[in-house]
């Protein structure tokens, strides 16, 4: 079973699922504008459900697919708060400002002090996956249609994400989510919009959630230290 209905998470079944079948022509083209349909909106609203066995985290925020580079309020599930606080990534490096009392959505102004830098980490961090597959869930072009049901992807089943009908589909291991380990589900509406993306980590049980359009979109404004990636 596939979905989970209205509300966050990516978990349990759905009814309407119709089991494992091979994509029709349309379901494919879907698939294959779906990060270009991103792309196009210029910048999407979204919250990350990152797993962790010493309790997970949600990020809540924006990334702008054009410039490659996400912004947003941090939140440990399930742990203290030493991991709260604003946070703001580009496929290079991630900013962190701690807060003891993080807002539930980031100031449209980030502050311009009491950031800390690193780069990303490329193997062993739930976090700095979650965040870089939320950042490749964009491209400037389409996919290729045909060549998508020839490397795997599948339709699973139906669902409904707040109200928006869709269909799930499984999605090859690609640069799509680059890092994603395994099987990565699309949430997919009739238009070719991304509704939601679940993806296996290699070093967690429990997979990534990226839902979009969970609260309004507030365009992102890059901090020194992260380096938009020009458009083509």
């Amino acid at each position: 079973m596939v979905g989970s209905g209205s509300g966050g998470g990516g978990g349990g079944g759905k009814s309407g699922d119709s089991g494992r079948r091979a994509l029709t022509a349309d379901e494919a083209n879907r698939l294959a504008i779906t990060r270009f349909r991103n792309y196009q909106a210029g910048g999407r609203a979204l919250t990350i459900t990152v797993p962790s066995t010493g309790g997970g985290l949600t990020v809540t925020g924006a990334v702008d697919y054009r410039a490659k580079v996400g912004y947003g309020v941090v939140r440990g599930t399930g742990r203290d708060t030493s991991s709260d606080g604003l946070i703001e990534w580009s496929s290079t490096a991630v900013l962190i400002l701690p807060m003891t009392n993080a807002p539930a959505t980031a100031p449209s102004s980030p502050p311009t002090s009491g950031w800390y830098r690193r780069p990303v980490t490329t193997a062993g961090s739930s976090l700095d996956s979650a965040l870089t597959i939320a950042l490749g869930l964009g491209s400037d072009r389409p996919d290729n249609a045909e060549l998508l049901p020839q490397n795997g992807a599948a339709r699973l089943g139906q669902d409904e994400v707040r109200g928006h009908r869709v269909v799930v589909m499984s999605g090859p291991k690609s640069a799509s989510a680059p890092g994603a380990s395994g099987a990565v589900r699309y949430w997919v509406g009739s238009d070719g919009t991304m509704y939601r993306v679940r993806a296996d980590l290699a070093s967690e049980p429990q997979p990534v959630v990226v839902d979009f359009d969970t609260h309004p979109y507030v365009a992102v404004r890059p901090l020194p230290g992260v380096t938009p990636t020009p458009s083509s």
